[in-house]
């Protein structure tokens, strides 16, 4: 997945997700088309997400660790 990040002054966009870089490539004209004559842009490959979610690791990391509290 690849994402079109496109900064004009001090506006930055992020349009995406596209599934190759010459769809975002094809799109960018059309994107410029609404920016100023100074406008950057790049296109980003997009990490792959890890297995498991961040909630769920720490819903494992919980589990694993017990605490329980004593009234005294």
């Amino acid at each position: 997945m690849y994402l079109l990040t496109v900064k004009d002054g001090l506006v930055t966009r992020h349009i995406g997700p596209y599934a190759s870089p010459q769809m975002a490539s094809d799109d960018l004209e059309r994107v410029l088309a609404t920016c100023s004559d100074r406008a950057n842009w790049q296109i980003h490959a997009l990490e792959s997400p890890m297995e498991r979610s961040f909630s769920d690791r720490l819903l494992e990391r919980e589990s694993k660790v017990k605490i329980t509290a004593a009234a005294s």
